[in-house]
């Protein structure tokens, strides 16, 4: 009887539905939504319409239709110098539709999103940067840990766990 219950056991199982969370995506937002979902971390929809590099490196993929001026245009999307080479090209997305995730930030006065990396334009996270209050004076030839916490100091300045004037004689080899 045992034996006859268990391949059962698995086919309900298999032919189970799969959780509707699970199973479903989360779909993108228009950019004009996403402007109100500061700190947030979606999917924003889009259609790019130029692609503006500023003299700094900076690039802007503007997604606001040309008639609107930039007052009216409430998003933005930012691509910075220093993250040129994990993003690439941006010029090949010049009037095209595309969907970008990351996370809503408020950029003086409007809403807008970091183009860190590409894959971002295939649901992928932002490319990882450190916190600078953590890593301020740190550099990777250290030998300390990066982060200044009190439980990772020696206690004893230096001490072991005896006086130097109560260490003991060793043996000689």
């Amino acid at each position: 009887m045992r034996l006859v219950l268990a391949p059962w056991l698995v086919l309900l199982a298999l032919a189970s539905p799969v959780p509707a969370s699970a199973a479903a995506q989360k779909s993108c937002v228009p950019a004009d939504q996403a402007a109100k979902m500061l700190n947030k971390d979606i999917c924003v929809s889009a259609h790019i319409y130029d692609v503006v590099q500023l003299p700094d490196g900076t690039r802007f993929l503007d997604v606001c239709t040309p008639q609107t001026s930039d007052d009216a245009c409430r998003f933005t999307i930012i691509s910075l110098w220093e993250d040129h080479d994990e993003v690439g090209e941006l010029r090949k997305y010049r009037d095209a539709d595309v969907q970008v995730r990351g996370i809503v930030q408020s950029m003086h006065g409007r809403a807008g999103m970091v183009l860190s990396h590409a894959r971002q334009f295939y649901g992928g996270p932002p490319k990882f940067k450190a916190n600078p209050r953590l890593v301020r004076g740190f550099t990777g030839d250290q030998a300390r840990p990066p982060v200044n916490d009190p439980n990772l100091r020696t206690q004893g300045a230096g001490r072991a766990f005896m006086n130097s004037r109560d260490q003991e004689t060793r043996p000689g080899k």
